[in-house]
């Protein structure tokens, strides 16, 4: 069986070389695929696409946007009609209520504005770490975190940039090796990289702009070797 040959780098450089890599394949892929026009319109797309495709998010929110302009809307409208509107992203119920609550307490205890902080958005129902990295770095413009998708989970463990599985743990790997100059832009090409090539079930490995630096690759192909792009 042929084996890989272990570039003969530091963790910190391989890291260094994945971020350029990304860039030059993704020069584009600098923030959410979600649509939006303000915080509030981010704030609710990125909740209602858990276990939703951005796709299917932006269809819906084409027309919920222009029913639903201000948080007091959200807050005042029948849970029922809320939950019809959203229903095509799944897992509506769920979603109406973390949006009709978050956009209550935006309107009692933030004058029913975004809050710009880590601290703040935590305090929504229905907003973990995740959709305040969202929401922070796309709407605002700040690095407090690393988002944490399913993409993002799936190749940091792949790519030996975290051992962990607990998302929130993932993000301070990452946000340990990772430049703050890149918290907001690199997961998006990370993202856009697992959708392309490194898929869950059956990984584009051959394709792959990281194959050389990634310890994972002989899982799926295993009688292959792949040398740095600067060797070919």
């Amino acid at each position: 069986m042929s084996k890989k040959r272990v570039p003969q780098v530091e963790n910190a450089q391989r890291v260094k070389e994945i971020i350029h890599r990304l860039k030059k394949a993704y020069p584009e892929a600098t923030k959410t695929a979600l649509n939006f026009s303000n915080p509030l319109e981010l704030l609710v797309a990125t909740i209602l696409s858990a276990q939703c495709t951005d796709e299917r998010v932006n269809m819906v929110t084409a027309e919920l946007f222009k029913k639903y302009r201000t948080a007091e809307d959200y807050a005042r409208v029948p849970l029922a009609e809320l939950e019809r509107d959203i229903k095509p992203t799944g897992f509506y119920h769920n979603k109406a209520r973390s949006i009709q609550a978050a956009a209550r307490k935006l309107v009692e205890e933030f004058g029913g504005r975004v809050p710009q902080s880590m601290e703040e958005l935590l305090t929504l129902p229905g907003v973990a770490r995740k959709t305040a990295n969202v929401v922070l770095g796309n709407a605002f413009g700040i690095a407090s975190g690393i988002v944490v998708d399913t993409h993002v989970l799936r190749l940091s463990q792949r790519l030996g940039l975290t051992q962990h599985t607990d998302r929130d743990k993932v993000e301070q790997d990452l946000m340990a090796i990772i430049p703050k100059r890149e918290w907001i832009t690199f997961p998006h090409r990370l993202i856009e990289h697992g959708r392309r090539i490194c898929k869950a079930r059956k990984p584009l490995c051959p394709e792959c702009v990281l194959a050389d630096l990634c310890p994972s690759w002989k899982e799926f192909y295993p009688t292959m070797t792949f040398t740095s792009p600067s060797a070919k």
